[in-house]
């Protein structure tokens, strides 16, 4: 070891000394400046180097170098004079260009050795083996997927012959014959069945080595045996190769693009210039960088969906940090393509959805409602649900009967089944009986060749909805218990009776007792039909509900309506929950409906102002409050018809006697409207 004295401590000493302390073939053993306080004198004495103002004092005959770093006049010739033939005298100027040479190659070095770890990093990560020789057979690369594959060391195979530790390779033929071979099977000596791809290694004109890069495809050969010839294995086995590419890509410390491979512009559009020197973002559509995620966590992320480049590919991304020494110096990411996976998964749930509508569509999951009245009749239909008996929903328009009857259908063992509904007040009687028994050929003007099924025979093995089974005629009631009692129907022109097996769930928001007191409902079709009654109860009688209601229809209608609103305010909701919402939860909605609609885009809570324009909320609560006092005389059946009439005729007074509107208010078929209208005798006492 080479001991130094420098001499002079300022800027340029303080920087020598500094270079000099880390070498190993060096030692200073003295450092001189006039100035106790000069940096460099500070540092040697830190570090238990002799120091001293008079320069002289530290030269002898053992010294090997001596560097001047004063930059003072004629001191160069002074310090020859003293030193001995033996010593080497050396200015500031060319030690400061020695060591700047020293400080260069140690850069490159640390330069080479970074993107020699990132090369390493990209190889080892990727699945495909690769194995590299030099022109004396020496192996110069060996990947941890090679050493899987093959069972052998990575490590320990640097340096050796390539015949040594794998005796099959075919690698030398490439150096002898200088040719290319692609996409060839090969055994390896541990049994494994491999494809290969083996090219020359050329720098220039000359030849330096050979390479091979291949993939396991033994269980894959094995399992294609089984069911397959022989071209068709080779045809799939090009397809894995050729569908299974990864896209790499490597950014630096900062986040700028490095590298990208062809595979990766392939999958992104992008190209090199698009990438290489941008921000990690530039690539990104939709979604957080997970290059500068894992820059800043130094953490390697894996399976993380996002979308990428131009063409919105959705991708799976696994990023992992380039660290050397201690040091992060970047990230390489590795993006697999499963935009093919999403699409044909969007497609299935389309799917899916489109046969659901063709089906019951609701479950009891579906049924909002936590109150006692609710859980007693969701109870009352999970029980009724498991019997093949007839179930009658009753309740209010609007409480939510065709929902109780989806979710009963699905319940029951006749759920794989068809469920057909039928409102039985939205079709004329002469049509009626058509759709639910079906019809002969010839059986009346216009018919089908051959007849018609009807909803009945539709809903054989299955359930059928009855809705509004008040509504019917006499001769439909007539023919509908004929149905339940002999579980058969007979075609409209047609006498041959055909067996069916249907559960009926009939609905209805009438009186059926009052319609058989005053004859317009049979007797006997009502106790076929009440042999399970449930009662779904207003919305009046469950307000506790209101909230959990609230929030459900509010996530629907934001669907509806391309909307984000997600809260109710304390004081809107008093405002709902003093209303006694004759229309049920189907008011609600269109309560909700309305008021979103008046919302500004950015608005996410309704408050009671977005009500302002619905006065009849305030005007139908006081109404209905203020009865008048004939309510308060007569029988429970008196009060309840008078209430009623009041409500009918206060709503045609808000709708300035428009029956449609009226009608959609009070959640009723315009039919039922008129027949409450004539019974209630309301356009005689009232509209004259």
């Amino acid at each position: 070891m080479k001991t130094v004295v420098i001499i002079g401590a300022g800027r340029g000493g303080t920087a020598l000394l500094k270079l000099l302390m880390e070498t190993k073939k060096m030692e200073v053993i003295g450092v001189s400046d006039l100035n106790r306080n000069a940096p460099g004198i500070l540092i040697a004495q830190k570090n238990n180097i002799k120091t001293d103002t008079n320069w002289r004092n530290l030269i002898d005959h053992k010294i090997d170098i001596v560097i001047e770093a004063t930059g003072v006049k004629d001191l160069i010739n002074e310090i020859k004079k003293i030193c001995s033939t033996e010593t080497t005298v050396i200015p500031g100027t060319i030690a400061n260009f020695i060591f700047q040479l020293i400080d260069e190659k140690e850069s490159l070095i640390s330069y080479m050795k970074e993107h020699g770890t990132v090369q390493e990093t990209i190889l080892n990560s990727t699945h495909d083996g690769m194995i590299a020789i030099n022109m004396n057979s020496e192996v110069t690369l060996f990947n941890d997927a090679a050493g899987k594959m093959a069972d052998i060391d990575a490590k320990l195979a640097i340096g050796q012959k390539i015949e040594q530790i794998m005796p099959t390779s075919h690698l030398p033929r490439i150096i002898r014959t200088r040719k290319e071979e692609t996409n060839q099977e090969q055994l390896l000596d541990n049994g494994r069945k491999i494809i290969t791809t083996r090219v020359p290694l050329i720098c220039g004109e000359e030849m330096i080595g050979a390479l091979a890069v291949f993939r396991d495809i033994t269980e894959i050969v094995q399992m294609a045996e089984e069911v397959t010839n022989l071209k068709s294995i080779q045809t799939m086995l090009e397809a894995i190769i050729h569908s299974s590419d990864d896209a790499i890509s490597v950014v630096d410390e900062e986040g700028l693009g490095i590298m990208i491979n062809p595979a990766y512009s392939r999958l992104t559009g992008l190209q090199p210039e698009d990438v290489i020197g941008k921000p990690a973002t530039a690539d990104i559509y939709e979604g957080e960088s997970m290059h500068m995620h894992v820059l800043k966590t130094r953490k390697a992320v894996r399976g993380v969906h996002m979308k990428v480049g131009p063409k919105r590919k959705d991708v799976l991304v696994n990023v992992a940090p380039v660290i050397v020494d201690g040091k992060l110096k970047g990230s390489v990411g590795v993006i697999h393509d499963t935009s093919e996976i999403k699409t044909l998964t969007n497609q299935l749930q389309r799917a899916r959805q489109i046969i659901r509508t063709l089906e019951a569509k609701y479950t009891f999951d579906d049924i909002i409602g936590s109150s006692d009245e609710m859980k007693v009749a969701i109870e009352q239909a999970k029980l009724a649900a498991t019997t093949p008996a007839t179930i009658l929903l009753r309740g209010e328009s609007g409480t939510g009967k065709e929902l109780f009857a989806h979710a009963i259908h699905n319940e029951s063992e006749r759920k794989y089944n068809k469920f057909i509904r039928v409102n039985c007040a939205a079709i004329s009687e002469t049509l009626l009986e058509s759709e639910l028994f079906g019809y002969e050929e010839g059986a009346f003007s216009g018919a089908k060749r051959g007849g018609k099924r009807g909803l009945f025979e539709e809903a054989n093995k299955g359930s059928i909805f009855l809705d509004e089974i008040g509504e019917l005629s006499g001769n439909m009631q007539a023919k509908l218990l004929r149905v339940l009692q002999e579980k058969e129907i007979v075609r409209v022109g047609g006498t041959k009776p055909i067996q069916i097996d249907v559960r009926v769930i009939a609905a209805t928001n009438v009186n059926l007792e009052k319609g058989m007191n005053d004859h317009t409902f049979r007797e006997d079709l009502y106790y076929r039909l009440n042999k399970m009654p449930i009662f779904i109860p207003p919305l009046r009688e469950r307000k506790e509900d209101l909230p959990q209601l609230c929030m459900h229809l509010l996530h629907k209608l934001n669907q509806d309506y391309g909307r984000v609103v997600d809260q109710i305010s304390d004081e809107a909701e008093d405002l709902l929950k003093k209303y006694d919402w004759p229309g049920n939860v189907r008011e609600l909605e269109n309560v909700l409906g309305r008021a979103m609609i008046y919302m500004t885009l950015n608005e996410h809570v309704i408050e009671t102002e977005h009500f302002q324009h619905l006065p009849a909320i305030e005007k139908r609560t006081v109404s209905i409050k203020s009865k008048p006092e004939d309510l308060e005389t007569g029988t429970l059946s008196e009060r309840v018809e008078n209430y009623e009439r009041e409500i009918i005729k206060n709503t045609l007074e808000n709708c300035n006697w428009n029956k449609t509107a009226a009608a959609k208010l009070l959640g009723l078929s315009v039919r039922n409207l008129y027949y409450k209208i004539e019974k209630y005798q309301i356009e005689k006492n009232f509209m004259q």
